[in-house]
C-alpha cells in the first residue's frame, strides 16, 4: 500500500497506537519490533481491541483482511509522520542538545501555548519512533509544533529532521552526553549541529544563545535569532532563576543557574512569536518541573533538590557548581553513576570526584560502580545502591539542603524513601 493511500485510512480516525494495552477505537496500529518483542504477534489482537487497521510487515501474521502488510513498518510509520507533516501548514520548531532539551522544550509549550494552540512531544519521546508519533498527533488544530529531538549517533538528528522538516531550531549546549555512542565531544558538536545543518540547506531560523562561542560558530550562515546575557539578564539563582526581560522581572521555579539559558531560549522564541510580555512572564512562572527533573522537595525539615532524571559530566557540573554556591548553612550531596561514557567513563568519574571533593560539603555520598573506582576526600562510596541502601537504613539528616543526581538507570529517587 501506497503512503498516501495509508494516509487516507489515517484521516478516517486521526489515531495511532503502538501499544495493545492502550488501542483506541478507530486507530492504525503499527506493529513496531523492539529487542524483546515483536508487534507483528499482537496485530489481531490490536483488531480485536478496536483498531481499524493492523500495519504488519511479516507475511506470516497476515491473516487478516484488516492487516496491512508493508515491507517496513518503522520505515511506514516515519513516511506517514513526513507525509502528514507536508500537510500541515504550521511552524515547527524542533529542538535538541546534550543538557536541557525536555526542560526547554516544556518552557517553550509553556510560552507559546499562552497564544496559541501547541502541540509538543510528550514527556522525552523525541527519538526515531518518538517523533513521528508526536507529528502524527498533530491536528488540523494545532498554530505551533514542538518536537524534542534526541539522539545518541551520529546521522540520528539529520533522520529526524528529514521526518519533521522544522522550520525552526534550537540547539541548548553541547556537552559530555552519550560519548560511548558520538565518541568525542566533537562528535557530539558534528551530530547535534545536524539540525542546523538542516535550517542552513532549508531557510530555516535557528534561536542562538550568543552567549555561547560554539552555538555562534556551528549557527553561522544561518537566519538566526540571537538572546544573550545583555538582552535577557540573569539576576540570581537562589535557589529559584530570575531573570529580567524588557525592565520586568520573572521568577521561574527552576533551580541552577544552568537553567537560566532554557529559560532565556524561551522567552525569546516567544518574543518571537509576538507572544505579550505578560503572558510570557505568566508561563514561566506558572510551569513547575515534574517527573524527578530539579524538582524540589520538603521532607520533615530538609529540603531536597531532585535532580534524578539524567546525569552526563556536563550536567553533573554544573549542578555541583549550582549546589555549591547556593546560600545553606548544612548540605549533603548524593550523586550516582553517569552511563553512557564509553571509555572516557572512569576519567570523567575522577573529574566529578574531584570537583564533588574541592567544595565544602557535609556529606557527599558516591553511589555506583563507576563511581566505586573513584577516589574522594571525606566522600561515603558504595558499588551499588544495594550496598547503599544495606549501609544506610536510615540517614540521620536534618535541617539540611539536600542535591539528589544521578542517571535514569540509577533511580536515585528511591533514597527519598530513607528520609
Amino acid at each position: 500500500m501506497k503512503i498516501d493511500q495509508l494516509y487516507k485510512l489515517f484521516e478516517e480516525s486521526y489515531l495511532i497506537d503502538t501499544d495493545t494495552r492502550k488501542i483506541r477505537e478507530g486507530s492504525l496500529f503499527f506493529a513496531l519490533k523492539g529487542e524483546n518483542f515483536n508487534g507483528n504477534s499482537f496485530a489481531i489482537s490490536a483488531l480485536e481491541n478496536g483498531a481499524k487497521f493492523a500495519i504488519i510487515d511479516e507475511l506470516k501474521y497476515h491473516t487478516h483482511p484488516n492487516t496491512i502488510l508493508v515491507p517496513n513498518v518503522l520505515e511506514t510509520l516515519q513516511s506517514l509522520a513526513n507525509f502528514h507533516r507536508k500537510k500541515l501548514n504550521i511552524p515547527i520548531i524542533a529542538l535538541t542538545g546534550s543538557n536541557g532539551k525536555t526542560t526547554s522544550k516544556e518552557l517553550i509549550n509553556a510560552v507559546l501555548s499562552k497564544k496559541y494552540k501547541t502541540t509538543a512531544t510528550v514527556g522525552n519521546l523525541n527519538n526515531h519512533i518518538g517523533v513521528p508519533l508526536t507529528l502524527l498527533s498533530i491536528t488540523s488544530t494545532t498554530d505551533i509544533g514542538i518536537i524534542e529531538m534526541g539522539a545518541n549517533h551520529l546521522k540520528e538528528i539529520e533522520t529526524l529532521c528529514k521526518i519533521a522538516e522544522p522550520n525552526f531550531g534550537y540547539i541548548t549546549n553541547f556537552g559530555k552526553a552519550h560519548l560511548e555512542g558520538f565518541g568525542s565531544v566533537e562528535g557530539v558538536i558534528k551530530a547535534k549541529s545536524e539540525l542546523y545543518d538542516f535550517l542552513k540547506k532549508n531557510g530555516g531560523i535557528a534561536f542562538v544563545n550568543t552567549d555561547d562561542p560554539l552555538q555562534i560558530k556551528q549557527s553561522e550562515k544561518i537566519n538566526s535569532i540571537d538572546f544573550n546575557n545583555k538582552i535577557i539578564q540573569f539576576i540570581e539563582a537562589n535557589p529559584f532563576v530570575k531573570v529580567l526581560f524588557k525592565s520586568t522581572e520573572i521568577e521561574s521555579n527552576l533551580i541552577g543557574k544552568y537553567n537560566f539559558n532554557n529559560i532565556a531560549a524561551a522567552i525569546s522564541i516567544g518574543n518571537y512569536f509576538n507572544v505579550s510580555l505578560n503572558k510570557i512572564k505568566e508561563g514561566i512562572e506558572n510551569y513547575t518541573p515534574s517527573n524527578n527533573r530539579s524538582q524540589i522537595i520538603e521532607k520533615g525539615t530538609n529540603k531536597i533538590i531532585l535532580d534524578a532524571y539524567n546525569a552526563n559530566p556536563s550536567s553533573m557540573s554544573a549542578a555541583l557548581e549550582n549546589f555549591n554556591q547556593l546560600k545553606a548553612t548544612k548540605k549533603v550531596v548524593f550523586i550516582g553513576d553517569m552511563f553512557e561514557l564509553g571509555s572516557e567513563s572512569l576519567i570523567e568519574h575522577q573529574k566529578i570526584a574531584d570537583l564533588v571533593s574541592s567544595y565544602n560539603f557535609n556529606k557527599v555520598y558516591l553511589i555506583g560502580k563507576a563511581f566505586s573506582t573513584t577516589s574522594a576526600k571525606n566522600a561515603f562510596i558504595y558499588d551499588s545502591f544495594e550496598a547503599f541502601k544495606t549501609s544506610n537504613l536510615t540517614l540521620n539528616i536534618s535541617h539540611a539542603t539536600i542535591l539528589i543526581k544521578g542517571s535514569r538507570g540509577m533511580a536515585l529517587e528511591r533514597i527519598l524513601d530513607f528520609f
